[in-house]
């Protein structure tokens, strides 16, 4: 089950050939992070604030299959790809309309940071969340 991440092309995310910059599709990826969290009803703001927890970054990866342009109508669709004990891979599709645009991952440690940061078990409850929002990959290891 994917979340949906909608948001539309500003000028600024532009070139000067009129499209859209590369690194801001990294940027959406991150955004669509937080909102992924959020709808799992975890903001992670407050993961952050309250439990001293937050997902930093390990790797991560875009192919881009067609352009986007200013005032273009983006869909980012997000899910787990994978699920280990303190590390987990969401996929992120853009679309525009039944466009494909682009597909990428996001690579993330489940960290505390009380104190020296350090990667933690993943809770279970969060664990529970992300296993129902994970592709069924057929075929894959």
């Amino acid at each position: 089950m994917a979340v949906d991440y909608s948001f539309k092309v500003r000028f600024g995310d532009t070139d000067a050939a009129g499209i859209v910059f590369f690194p801001n599709f990294y940027r959406w990826m991150d955004e669509a992070t937080h909102e992924f969290f959020t709808e799992l009803g975890h903001p992670t703001s407050e993961l952050l604030s309250i439990e001293k927890v937050s997902t930093p970054l390990l790797d991560s990866k875009c192919e881009f299959k067609t352009p986007l342009f200013f005032e273009d109508e983006v869909i980012v669709k997000t899910e787990v790809i994978e699920l280990h004990n303190r590390v987990f891979k969401l996929s992120h599709t853009f679309y525009r309309g039944e466009t494909l645009i682009a597909a990428g991952y996001t690579l993330h440690a489940w960290t505390s940071f009380k104190e020296k940061p350090k990667a933690l078990a993943i809770p279970e409850h969060i664990r529970e969340k992300l296993t129902v929002h994970q592709k069924i990959l057929s075929g894959s290891n």
